[in-house]
């Protein structure tokens, strides 16, 4: 008879071929003792990570492997693999060896001493832990990030951007399909959507260096924190994807304003042909942007699949397009002096049409 699985450790990944039998040998030694199994979460990593942790799943049946076609995303990666374990307890660590496997047990103990105790949090801001050799920089960014995360989840929790933590995993599966799967902070998602205050601890631990590989922390990611904060206060009102659309559009429409001024006013261009230009300006401007920020679990990537991209967007929008350009030449003759008034019009007859064409056919189809 197999033994009865007491934990499944889920890693997210994307360009860690390098790390993997290395965290494997890293766990293995950690949780001795345990029934364990390592479920890697992969989006389709160029670097062949998939392959490698399916090379390791041949020798070694705790190893299995999720590997994703055309989603993308940490919290999403992260929700797939903790959906896909019969473990009653699940982890979840980085693959880039920064987290400190060895207080996996700990957590596993406290977990089973006290049936009340929701999650375990592998805290870098307790007595104890620490955030190793990072330069002032980051640790004040994510001092920033800490507060900020501490207003809107409203409870006592010392690291709640850590992303190394364990669960009962059926208190994950009953609130998985209230996630929003927004940004990379998981942990979060999860305190501020279930529907009762969560019991937790916190284990300290010192984060360390990355030793292989590239740091994922760019300023994209940075931005989906904020998105997961914004959806956490308001995405109840104004759903997050919208909310991000209206405001590249926002930013869009002042791009169409200063080529429309620049051609108009200043070049003495006709307003039909710098609205024209403008428009076009401005939406290869919109899509470029949403798919970089709005889109990014389903952005485009390529040379080939960015043009296909960038001419469906223009073909799904072109009613809006034409609805602009028309709207604003009937006002502007109607009277000539009020041009700007004419071409927000035009835009905002736009608006709506090219949220939901594009949202269906540009983005929707990958």
């Amino acid at each position: 008879m197999t033994e009865a699985l007491d934990l499944a450790v889920v890693i997210p990944t994307f360009n860690e071929r390098k790390n993997v039998p290395l965290l494997i040998e890293k766990l293995d030694a950690a949780l001795s003792g345990l029934s364990w199994e390592a479920i890697f979460v992969d989006d389709d990593s160029p670097d062949g990570t998939a392959d490698a942790a399916r090379d390791l799943g041949m020798r070694d049946r705790r190893v299995r492997v999720i590997q994703r076609i055309g989603r993308r995303g940490l919290s999403s990666a992260t929700i797939e693999g903790m959906c896909a374990t019969a473990a009653p307890l699940v982890a979840v660590i980085d693959g880039d060896l920064q987290h400190d496997e060895t207080i996996l047990p700990g957590m596993v103990r406290a977990l089973q001493a006290d049936p009340a105790l929701d999650l375990v949090v592998g805290s870098r801001f307790v007595e104890g832990g620490g955030t190793g050799e990072w330069d002032k920089d980051r640790v004040a960014k994510s001092a920033f990030a800490t507060r900020l995360s501490r207003r809107v989840l409203k409870a006592d929790l010392g690291d709640p951007m850590s992303g190394f933590f364990m669960a009962r995993t059926a208190m994950v599966r009953e609130i998985t399909p209230h996630l929003s799967a927004i940004g990379f902070k998981i942990l979060l998602d999860i305190m501020t959507t279930a529907p009762r205050p969560l019991k937790f601890k916190e284990l300290p631990y010192t984060f360390r260096l990355r030793t292989e590989g590239e740091s994922k922390l760019d300023h994209v990611v940075a931005m989906e924190f904020l998105i997961a904060l914004y959806d956490r206060i308001m995405g109840r009102f104004i759903p997050v994807r919208f909310a991000m659309f209206s405001a590249i559009g926002a930013v869009g429409a002042l791009v169409h304003f200063l080529v429309l001024g620049l051609m108009f006013k200043t070049l003495a261009i006709g307003f039909i042909k710098s609205t024209i230009a403008a428009t076009a300006i401005a939406m290869t401007f919109n899509f470029f942007v949403n798919n970089a920020l709005t889109y990014r679990d389903a952005r485009l990537k390529g040379t080939r699949a960015l043009i296909d991209g960038w001419v469906s967007f223009c073909a799904v929008c072109s009613v809006g397009a034409v609805a602009n350009v028309g709207v604003a030449a009937f006002l502007y003759d109607a009277r000539s002096d009020t041009w700007i008034v004419s071409a927000l019009a035009g835009i905002l007859v736009s608006a709506v049409w090219n949220f939901a064409l594009s949202s269906r056919f540009v983005w929707g189809r990958y």
